[in-house]
């Protein structure tokens, strides 16, 4: 008996039988493009191979040079590549799983000098303008693709995966946006198909009738002149007819300006188009795109709109996630937030992907929580991010740990960012947290806040303490109408109908979208404030709907420069889309003078005003808060070092930003080597 009798039941794909219906999705992690890191890859994908999942693909791998991702990036071109992908295909196989490879073309993508599209139309996200090819080698480059799917079965791999979303080389062929041919690979939407459809009639004839071709279609492409819903569901049926096994599904270009994976995103918001899909083909379809439970992915497969479910991410956070699923611990799935900080934001700025809730994830081999030899017994101090890793991590290894926190709650600052319209997957963590505790046999003391006697007992103390919000030191901070970020998002105060920020960075950005957004927002809602249309819209795309005023709210700020541009590079232009879509006046180079009955008195670029606010909300940066630290250093019997001492981490640290991502590596480090 299982809760998820949909979702772990077995699905045949070919020749390929696949024992649950658990797609792990393609995520380049940085680990590809070099051979020496291939044993690092395969570690990664043998771990979610014992931990159940039923497929995974990988990365993408280019078909030829010109299809780079950027320069000396991973490929599958010849016999010697297929021979040294063993070490990836055997690790999988022996860890009881199934694995892809998925083929790709960069296209105008590319970041190279020499890469190469249907057009020479530059893409706004990469600086290198591509070379137009000519029909010959866009003939040559469908050869390219059907020799790397026959190199890849030669690999070992099970299956693979034909990349053509996204907005990739395949993707730019089939748009008006990207083809401006008028030969035999462009000037109509047939023309248009005829590239994917050869890649898949010549690579199906290259590896016979049973080998499982995967083709990853782009559902919506999110774009001026991007494809009609119509000529979608066409190039679909046309592919299924040229032997497509089974169809993953894609949401947006990559310079699409709609978000389709951040914390923003509703959960399931592209099942629509994926259920719209599988009426028009009649092989077997995934689901994709924020998606991120089992009981989620579940209801997609019973109710029939999709037969399988890809969650990339979500194996990042938790490599059990599917055993965990599968043997009624689904409480215990360390859940994907989907906030982009280590994996998507590392990728892009060309750094191995990780997850700021798992730190191991891509460094299985590196960051190892190996059972301890010895008896030791560790105090840990706080019960945030930082301290909630160092605890459960040193009680996997089997020390005795006991978390101390001052608070009524476990959290953190995380309790924080919970109530954030769009965080709500945080409350996740929070639960996750908390079972994890239970489970790994931690003593935790809440509402106990200890001094430096206290732990002179523990052979290890972990301090891990946070932060306090920074104390404004202008005239007038004591009026009342001034108020910490803290006391707004717990609820302990009510902000008035005009409200200032003060403070653009990470915080505030969330506060000013907390202040702003429409508790009554509905699915619709949320995609006619994007621009996504519902029908057969070119791209996908309609005018966006203007979104309701809730509340007049300035966000301030001393620097200088932008606001937000410290965010994340994958979604801080969608937090920056949607305060300038809520009417929220930013306005940075502040000087702020006083507060008072009047309001908020400042200087901006030399002239004085004054704004007339009900509630000035504090989010001016964080202190480290460090007595108990201090304290402990100060003791005579205190021991410091590697081995027995003392050790502060998270924002008690490093207060800066309140950076997740760090306090929980540094958690995890911390723990290991203790």
């Amino acid at each position: 008996m299982t809760d998820y009798p949909h979702l772990l039941e077995p699905i045949q794909l070919g020749d390929l039988t696949l024992r649950n219906r658990v797609v792990m999705g393609s995520m380049h992690t940085g680990l590809e493009d070099h051979t020496w890191h291939f044993p690092r890859l395969a570690a990664f994908f043998a771990e979610r191979a014992r931990g159940g999942v039923g497929l995974i693909i990988t990365g993408g791998y280019a078909v030829n040079r010109r299809g780079w991702l950027k320069p000396f990036a991973g490929e599958m071109r010849t016999r010697l590549d297929a021979m040294r992908h063993r070490v990836i295909t055997d690790a999988v196989h022996d860890a009881g799983g199934a694995i892809a490879l998925q083929v790709i073309h960069a296209g105008r993508y590319g970041y190279s000098p020499f890469n190469a599209g249907a057009s020479d139309i530059k893409s706004p996200i990469t600086p290198f303008k591509p070379k137009r090819l000519s029909a010959k080698e866009i003939d040559a480059t469908a050869d390219d693709f059907a020799r790397s799917i026959e190199l890849a079965r030669k690999a070992g791999y099970d299956a693979v995966e034909v990349m053509g979303s996204e907005g990739y080389f395949i993707n730019q062929m089939l748009a008006r946006r990207t083809n401006d041919r008028t030969d035999e690979w462009g000037g109509s939407a047939e023309k248009r198909m005829r590239f994917p459809v050869e890649v898949v009639k010549r690579a199906r004839a290259q590896v016979g009738p049973d080998f499982p071709i995967i083709y990853r279609i782009s559902l919506l492409d999110l774009v001026e002149d991007g494809q009609t819903w119509e000529e979608i569901a066409e190039l679909a049926r046309r592919l299924e007819a040229a032997g497509v096994t089974m169809f993953n599904t894609g949401i947006g270009w990559h310079e699409a300006r709609v978000p389709t994976i951040i914390t923003q995103v509703p959960q399931g918001a592209w099942l629509p188009w994926t259920e719209r899909l599988k009426g028009v083909v009649s092989v077997p379809v995934a689901a994709s795109n924020r998606i991120n439970s089992p009981g989620q992915a579940e209801e997609i497969i019973a109710t029939g709109k999709a037969d399988l479910v890809s969650m990339a991410r979500p194996f990042l956070a938790d490599a059990e996630f599917v055993n965990k699923a599968a043997e009624g611990r689904a409480d215990e799935i360390n859940t994907c937030i989907a906030c982009n900080q280590a994996c998507l934001d590392h990728t892009f700025r060309n750094r191995t992907a990780s997850c700021l809730l798992n730190p191991r994830a891509c460094h299985e081999t590196q960051l190892v929580l190996t059972p301890t030899r010895r008896k030791a017994t560790v105090a840990v101090v706080g019960a945030g991010p930082a301290g909630l890793s160092a605890a459960i991590s040193a009680a996997e290894r089997g020390l005795a740990v006991t978390l101390f926190e001052a608070g009524d709650a476990i959290g953190g600052q995380f309790r924080h960012a919970m109530e954030i319209p769009g965080k709500e997957d945080f409350r996740e963590s929070v639960r996750y947290w908390t079972r994890r505790l239970e489970v790994v046999g931690v003593d935790v003391r809440l509402n106990t806040r200890v001094v430096a006697t206290d732990l002179s007992s523990y052979d290890e103390v972990v301090v891990a303490t946070g932060v306090q919000g920074r104390d404004l030191t202008i005239p007038g901070a004591d009026h009342p109408s001034v108020v910490s970020y803290a006391d707004l998002l717990s609820g302990r105060v009510t902000a008035g109908e005009r409200v200032a920020v003060i403070g653009a960075g990470g915080v505030g950005v969330d506060v000013a979208h907390y202040l702003t957004h429409d508790a009554g927002e509905k699915i619709g809602d949320w995609y006619a404030h994007w621009g996504v249309g519902t029908g057969d819209e070119v791209g996908g795309l309609v005018a966006k709907t203007p979104r309701p005023t809730v509340r007049e709210v300035y966000l301030l700020q001393r620097k200088t420069t932008p606001i937000g541009i410290g965010l994340g590079k994958t979604s801080g232009w969608a937090h920056r889309a949607v305060l300038k879509d809520s009417g929220v006046q930013q306005i940075s180079g502040v000087r702020y003078d006083r507060i008072d009955d009047a309001g908020l008195h400042l200087t901006v670029d030399g002239v004085s005003r004054v704004l007339a606010v009900d509630t000035i909300v504090v989010c001016a940066g964080q202190e480290p808060v460090r007595e108990v630290y201090d304290e402990l250093l100060a003791s005579t019997d205190t021991r410091m070092g590697s081995g027995h001492g003392v050790h502060l981490i998270g924002g008690a640290d490093v207060a800066a930003e309140l950076d997740a991502k760090r306090a929980i590596a540094q958690g995890t480090k911390l723990a290991a080597a203790l």
